[in-house]
């Protein structure tokens, strides 16, 4: 499966889109919202550009991007009346795969730029916001252009599902789980590791080339809180998304064989694998790097677990769609919803997020 024409948070501003569904991400993103302001200040007092590149890898198509630039900018502009320096001009980069909705971002820009203009002198320094579709797994942008990355609930996603989950004749070994699971073989979490250290190796490797020397990266992205890959923190969701699929097939609404040949591209790493990495690559120091559970939030929903079924929905709508077709999405989600409100009355699980900061090395002379 090609992920880069798949794979893509749900659309438009409908019920079951990712820009009505997003709030548990911008709760973790606002939970570490004084770490990405802060640093975004150190950096540019450190750098004082006259032309700011910001990046934002993983955008998606929801409201929390935009507000994301807002506060960026305005924590800048605050930063050089402090200095009595003019603010930069701001280039903003959009980034997610080819198949996101960039449309729903840019209709909302006129907003965006309506809330900047206020309070500002003769309208402020000029942005100027552009998509980049593409993967980063691999190069974006120009040598030394940025200055400044963020990325929030994006890179726990995989380039792709692990090969080695695969056996010769391209059958999955994952069977009865389409995670890292207590039922899977030993084989399935060191594919997944692997391929988490091959993705991160070349992520890390493409940004250095992109960022000037002393940019600041803010990677925010869900973890786990120790060495076992079957960590309850994340993997449970997986587990009861596969719960819900084994209904509709007990049902006769999918077939078993679809379901034994589903596995996600997702891997939640622990604090020591991140460091490890990164110490490895070597392109970047890590200013802070901390982990933190998630209280449950139902938000406007009836139930905890009517706000995860409906954020889980418009973030896996696509790939689900595409194996299993749509007509099964309705059900399969409000089995979902039963069965995570189910097992969380039982036992309190709380994901897990970690937020890093990383500075890139300075080059030696």
């Amino acid at each position: 499966m090609d992920l880069e024409k798949v794979f893509h948070m749900k659309g438009g501003i409908g019920d079951t889109s990712y820009s009505n569904n997003s709030s548990l991400q911008k709760r973790a993103a606002d939970k570490v919202k004084h770490i990405t302001l802060e640093t975004m200040e150190e950096m540019f007092l450190a750098t004082r550009p006259k032309s700011l590149g910001i990046a934002d890898l993983g955008c998606s198509s929801g409201p929390n991007t935009l507000s994301n630039i807002k506060e960026l900018v305005g924590v800048v502009e605050k930063a050089s009346r402090h200095i009595m320096q003019l603010p930069p001009e701001f280039r903003v980069y959009l980034n997610d795969l080819p198949t996101n909705d960039f449309n729903t971002i840019f209709q909302a820009l006129p907003d965006l730029y309506r809330e900047l203009k206020k309070g500002r002198n003769l309208g402020g320094a000029p942005i100027y916001i552009a998509a980049y579709p593409g993967t980063f797994y691999g190069r974006l942008f120009p040598d030394n252009c940025l200055h400044f990355i963020y990325s929030s609930n994006s890179l726990h996603w995989l380039s792709r599902v692990p090969p080695g989950i695969y056996d010769e004749e391209g059958s999955s070994i994952n069977k009865k789980s389409i995670y890292i699971s207590e039922k899977s073989p030993p084989e399935v979490s060191q594919a997944y590791f692997k391929q988490f250290q091959e993705d991160l190796s070349l992520f890390l490797k493409s940004r250095s080339q992109e960022l000037i020397s002393g940019g600041r990266m803010v990677l925010i992205l869900l973890g786990r809180s120790g060495p076992d890959h079957v960590d309850r923190g994340n993997s449970f969701f997986w587990e009861i998304l596969y719960q819900s699929l084994a209904i509709l097939v007990a049902q006769g609404e999918v077939e078993e064989e679809k379901l034994d040949s589903y596995d996600v591209h997702f891997y939640a790493p622990s604090k020591k694998e991140l460091e490890e990495e990164i110490r490895k690559e070597g392109s970047f120091k890590v200013e802070l790097v901390e982990t933190f559970e998630m209280d449950k939030d139902a938000g406007n929903y009836p139930s905890y677990g009517m706000a995860v079924a409906k954020t889980v929905r418009s973030i896996q709508e696509s790939m689900l769609a595409h194996h299993f077709g749509e007509a099964i999405l309705d059900k399969l989600f409000h089995h979902y919803a039963t069965l995570v409100d189910r097992e969380l009355a039982k036992c309190d699980i709380k994901s897990i997020t970690t937020v890093l900061v990383l500075a890139k090395r300075e080059l030696c002379k």
